[in-house]
C-alpha cells in the first residue's frame, strides 16, 4: 500500500512531537518565599514608613491577596499546617515545637512534588548556597534527604524545581532602624510611647532587610531566564511578632502578606476576598499537574479568585505557655473560643517576656495607673466576638452583647462542626504523653540562662526590666515618670 506525501509529513510530525512531549517538561518550577513572623506592613499594602519596593514590584507583577490568613500564629504548627494542606490540628501537631510525635500519615509537599520529579532545594535563594535554613515544622523527617540540595542549581537540565527559600526578618531580634518612624501607624491597642515606637520602627527595619533579600532572588530569576515559567509564592508564615499578635488568634497574629506571581499564566490582580496559606500547596499541585482533590484548600492563580467563606484558626501549647484556643472568622465576624479563660492573657511566657519590651512597658504602666485595657485583665472570657467591620482591631467584645446572640450562636456551632469534622486533637491532654514539669524546668533553665548572659536576675522587677529595655531601644530614660 502507497501513503501519499502528506500522510508522511503527518506521521512524522505525530512521531516528532511525541518524542518531544516525552522529552520536554515545560511545567513550571515553584518558588515558596516564606518570611519568618510577617504582618501585613508593606509599601504594596498601603503601610506608610516602610521601603519594600521588591515586594511591591512583585505585587504589581501578580496577585495579591489583601486578607489571607494563616491558620496557627506560631511557626512550627503554622508550617506543619502549609506544608502538608491540613490543619495541625488534625495532624496531632498543634502544639508549638510539638514533644510526642505522632506517625505523619499524610504526604508533605515535598513528597508529592519530588514524587512528580520534582527537583527539591531549601535554602536562602543565592546561587551555590549550601547552608541549611529554618524549616521549622514539627513533624519528624530525614535533613539528609528530604531535599535534593540547598540550590536549584543542582537540578539535571530541563527539570523543574520545587524550591522554598525560608528568611529570618522579621523575626526577633530586630535589625536596629537608623530613626523613630513617627508616621508609623501603630496598632491602637499599644501605648504610644517611646519604647513601643522604637521597638516597632526596628520591626519595620527588618522588614525592609527581608526586602532586600526578595530583591537579589528576584533579579536571579531574571538573570537565569526563568521568570516567565516560575511561580513564586511569597507569605508569612505568620502574623506580626507583637504583643497580640504572634501566638493570639487576633489579626495581629494571622494576616500575613500573600502574593503569588507567575507571568506565564496569572495577570496581576488585587483580591480582596479571604485565602488562607492551606491554600498554597494546592495552588502548587495544580501548577505541577497533580492532583489536590484530597486537600482543602483552593488555587490561588485559578481564572477567577473566589476565596473562602469563613477560615478557622487554632493555637495550642507554645513553649512554656499550655492553652488551647480556636477561632472561626469570616469577612464581618471573628469569633474565638478561650478554653483556659482562667488564664490571663499576659501569662507567663518566657520567650515573650526575653522579646516583646512592650510587654513589660505594658505593665509598667499598668501598675501606676496610666495604662488600662482587657488584656490586662487576670482572666479571658470564654468567648470573645468582634465586628472586623466596625473594629478592625478587635478590641471591643460583642459577646455578651444581647443584639448578638444569634450571630454568637451560629459561630459557636460553626467551630464545632469544625472541631468534630476534622478530629481536632488539641482536647487530648498533652501530660498523658509529655513529661510536662520537664518541658517547664527546661523552659527556666533557659530563660534563666538568657537572663544571666544579659547581666540580669532571672528575677527582676518589671520596672527595673523596662529600664533594662530602654537602654537597649536607646530611649529617653525620662519619659517613663
Amino acid at each position: 500500500m502507497r501513503i501519499n506525501a502528506n500522510l508522511w509529513l503527518a506521521i512524522l510530525f505525530a512521531s516528532v512531537f511525541c518524542i518531544q512531549s516525552a522529552t520536554a517538561d515545560d511545567r513550571p518550577n515553584v518558588l515558596w518565599i516564606i518570611s519568618d513572623d510577617l504582618g501585613p506592613e508593606l509599601g504594596c499594602y498601603g503601610y506608610p514608613d516602610v521601603q519594600t519596593p521588591n515586594l511591591d514590584r512583585l505585587a504589581s507583577e501578580g496577585r495579591r491577596f489583601e486578607k489571607a490568613f494563616s491558620t496557627s500564629p506560631v511557626c512550627s504548627s503554622s508550617r506543619s499546617a502549609f506544608q502538608t494542606g491540613h490543619y495541625q490540628t488534625e495532624i496531632g501537631y498543634h502544639h508549638h515545637l510539638t514533644r510526642a510525635k505522632p506517625p505523619l500519615t499524610v504526604p508533605t509537599a515535598v513528597d508529592r512534588m519530588r514524587e512528580a520529579g520534582y527537583f527539591i532545594s531549601h535554602g536562602d535563594g543565592s546561587a551555590g548556597n549550601t547552608k541549611r535554613h529554618k524549616y521549622g515544622v514539627n513533624y519528624p523527617y530525614d535533613k539528609a534527604t528530604h531535599f535534593d540540595a540547598m540550590d536549584w542549581a543542582g537540578r539535571a537540565d530541563g527539570q523543574p524545581f520545587f524550591a522554598q527559600v525560608h528568611i529570618k526578618e522579621p523575626h526577633r531580634p530586630f535589625v536596629p532602624s537608623d530613626r523613630i518612624r513617627e508616621q508609623a501607624p501603630i496598632p491602637p491597642y499599644y501605648p504610644d510611647h517611646p519604647v513601643t515606637r522604637a521597638d516597632w520602627s526596628n520591626y519595620l527595619a527588618s522588614i525592609e532587610k527581608l526586602d532586600r533579600i526578595v530583591g537579589q532572588i528576584l533579579d536571579r530569576l531574571d538573570n537565569e531566564g526563568i521568570r516567565d515559567n516560575t511561580l513564586v509564592i511569597f507569605f508569612g508564615d505568620h502574623g506580626r511578632p507583637h504583643v497580640r499578635g504572634k501566638q493570639w488568634l487576633f489579626d495581629g497574629g494571622l494576616h500575613t502578606p500573600l502574593i503569588v506571581r507567575w507571568p506565564k499564566a496569572l495577570k496581576p490582580s488585587v483580591e480582596s476576598e479571604m485565602a488562607s496559606l492551606l491554600d498554597v500547596l494546592p495552588t502548587t499541585l495544580q501548577a505541577a499537574g497533580l492532583d489536590s482533590s484530597d486537600l482543602i484548600g483552593k488555587n490561588l492563580v485559578a481564572k477567577e479568585w473566589t476565596g473562602h467563606q469563613q477560615l478557622f484558626a487554632a493555637r495550642d501549647r507554645c513553649g512554656d505557655a499550655p492553652d488551647r484556643i480556636r477561632s472561626v472568622r469570616t469577612d464581618r465576624y471573628k469569633y474565638i473560643r478561650n478554653f483556659h479563660p482562667e488564664k490571663p492573657y499576659l501569662q507567663l511566657s518566657s520567650y515573650k517576656k526575653l522579646s516583646y519590651p512592650v510587654e513589660t512597658l505594658m505593665k509598667v504602666l499598668h501598675a501606676n495607673g496610666q495604662w488600662d485595657s482587657p488584656w490586662m485583665a487576670t482572666s479571658r472570657p470564654e468567648e470573645e466576638l468582634y465586628d472586623l467591620q466596625n473594629d478592625p482591631h478587635e478590641m471591643n467584645n460583642l459577646a455578651p452583647s444581647p443584639d448578638h446572640q444569634s450571630t454568637l450562636e451560629r459561630f459557636r456551632q460553626s467551630l464545632n462542626n469544625w472541631m468534630e469534622e476534622t478530629n481536632d486533637q488539641g482536647a487530648q491532654d498533652e501530660s498523658l504523653v509529655v513529661d510536662m514539669e520537664a518541658l517547664m524546668a527546661e523552659k527556666r533553665q533557659w530563660y534563666e540562662r538568657t537572663m544571666q548572659r544579659r547581666n540580669l536576675s532571672p528575677d527582676i522587677s518589671d520596672r527595673d526590666y523596662l529600664e533594662w529595655w530602654k537602654q537597649q531601644l536607646q530611649t529617653p530614660s525620662d519619659r517613663l515618670k
